[in-house]
């Protein structure tokens, strides 16, 4: 026997319904209550009411900005030893010029007729004593070699030498005599212009004589030391003079007559004691020839102007740079403005050295392109360093610089002004968009920059507002410190930070 149901049931289950759903709608707001407690919680709360569906869809096109700036700030947080182990600097935005430079690679080259200085023999003869050899130093008018004369021509020369000055020492006296006699009416006129052409002939072959033995290589003394009838059989071969000193004996006119009559009176006078090939203290003021190559041996005979040895004058060399024909317009722009030119040297210690005090400018550019590389070539001058060292009574140099030392050369082409420099390693990309990082405290933020130009080492940034003038930016690590913004995304977190009514985001008071 079935039981009826109840008319009061169905109203009894409408309010169980009830209370179950307020209770559901309690436990939700509580939770809801809860995340909004938290500052992530909020912050995402934030983030989905200023930022709904329509907002996203008109900002770009009523801003005219990119994704990336419609969602608000980016923010990040480092802590003192992130910030020490990322070796992280920050410095104040500064608008300034920048220079934008060409990279050219190069060489390190010897200046011809400056660098290299060759030595020859003064006459034919045989190689009897080198007192210098490869990379030893010399002074400038320092003793190189000792040459036996085999020249018959310089004996001759000699010999010629010493007879017209015994022959003019004869005929003087004779000659005042003549003009004694034509003054008292006891001598003829024509006696004495006889002797008078004598005396001039002998004049002539004394200077003519003495200039020839210069130039073979005697030294003043030596030939005063033929007048006085010591005959040179050995002749020694000097390094060359210092160019100041060069050009100062150039200009210097050599009275031979004065020289022979210096010479014969010092004879009379008993002066023949006096060595004939006595030198001086060799001159330079510190310059220090480096013997490079030996061309002779001992014992070899050589002719008259034969090299006997190349010496080597580092303290002056060129940049060769090596560029294409496309770059030669920059290149001799550059030449013509006078601009600086940076120079990185290859495998140089420049701490074991004193600091290079020096402008580059581009001296010249060759006119001729290699046929091969295709590329012309353009010549900065290098004024090198160098320090000294003693070993067994020996001098030697060690040069910072020396040829076939590689360089890189950043030549300026073009200026940018009223712009922002920073290194490489501060600005970050993705895709088409560059960002660099405002330090505030321990937060960095993100700011979307705009790149005029960048290479290996810097990157030039367009003064357009994205960037407060009063702002601090990290010179480096963007690329690390974007990664660690995504990652912070990536997790929904906004540290250190809350979410104002307006939707704003600020540091935590």
């Amino acid at each position: 026997m079935s039981t009826p149901a109840s008319p009061a049931a169905p109203p009894r289950r409408r309010r169980i319904l009830i209370y179950l759903s307020g209770a559901v709608i309690a436990a939700a707001l509580l939770a809801a209550g809860a995340v909004v407690a938290t500052p992530a919680g909020r912050g995402r709360l934030a983030e989905w009411l200023s930022s709904g569906p329509s907002s996203r869809a008109e900002a770009p096109a009523e801003e005219g900005g990119s994704a990336t700036e419609s969602e608000g700030p980016k923010l990040l947080q480092l802590s003192r030893q992130a910030r020490e182990n990322l070796g992280l600097a920050v410095a104040p935005v500064r608008v300034g010029t920048y220079t934008r430079t060409l990279t050219v690679p190069g060489v390190l080259t010897d200046r011809p007729g400056v660098t290299d200085r060759g030595v020859t023999s003064p006459a034919v003869g045989t190689v009897v004593t080198v007192f210098a050899f490869p990379g030893e130093t010399v002074p400038p008018g320092g003793k190189l070699f000792s040459v036996r004369l085999f020249s018959e021509y310089l004996q001759q020369s000699q010999k010629e030498l010493f007879q017209a000055v015994r022959d003019r020492q004869i005929n003087k006296p004779a000659l005042e005599r003549a003009r004694r006699l034509e003054q008292s009416a006891a001598g003829t006129r024509a006696r004495t212009e006889e002797l008078e052409g004598v005396e001039s002939r002998l004049e002539a072959t004394i200077a003519a004589q003495y200039h020839d033995l210069l130039t073979r290589g005697l030294t003043p003394e030596q030939i005063a030391g033929i007048v006085r009838g010591r005959f040179v059989s050995t002749v020694d071969v000097f390094a060359p003079p210092a160019e100041g000193e060069e050009a100062e004996d150039a200009a210097v006119d050599v009275d031979p007559l004065a020289a022979v009559v210096a010479a014969t009176e010092e004879a009379a006078a008993g002066g023949q004691g006096a060595a004939a090939d006595d030198e001086g203290e060799p001159a330079g003021d510190g310059i220090l020839f480096e013997v490079q190559s030996l061309a002779v041996e001992l014992g070899q005979q050589v002719q008259a102007g034969q090299l006997l040895a190349t010496l080597a004058d580092h303290r002056s060399l060129f940049i060769e740079g090596h560029a294409f024909k496309r770059e030669a317009a920059v290149l001799a722009r550059a030449a013509e403005r006078n601009w600086p030119v940076e120079v990185e040297f290859a495998e140089d210690e420049a701490a074991d050295w004193p600091p290079l005090d020096q402008t580059f400018r581009i001296r010249h550019l060759a006119n001729m392109i290699d046929p091969e590389s295709r590329t012309f070539d353009f010549f900065v001058p290098l004024e090198n360093q160098s320090r000294t060292y003693e070993r067994d009574g020996e001098t030697f140099t060690l040069w910072r610089f020396r040829p076939g030392q590689r360089v890189r050369l950043q030549v300026p082409i073009e200026e940018y002004e009223g712009v922002v420099t920073l290194p490489s390693e501060a600005v970050v990309r993705e895709g088409p968009e560059a960002f660099v990082f405002q330090q505030n405290g321990d937060l960095f933020r993100r700011l979307g920059v705009r790149v005029l130009h960048e290479d290996r080492t810097r990157t030039v940034i367009a003064d357009d507002g994205s960037v407060p003038k009063t702002a601090y930016l990290a010179q480096g690590s963007a690329a690390t410190l974007n990664r660690v913004l995504k990652a912070q995304e990536a997790g929904g977190e906004m540290p250190g930070v809350h979410v104002h009514a307006d939707g704003t985001v600020h540091a935590a008071h």
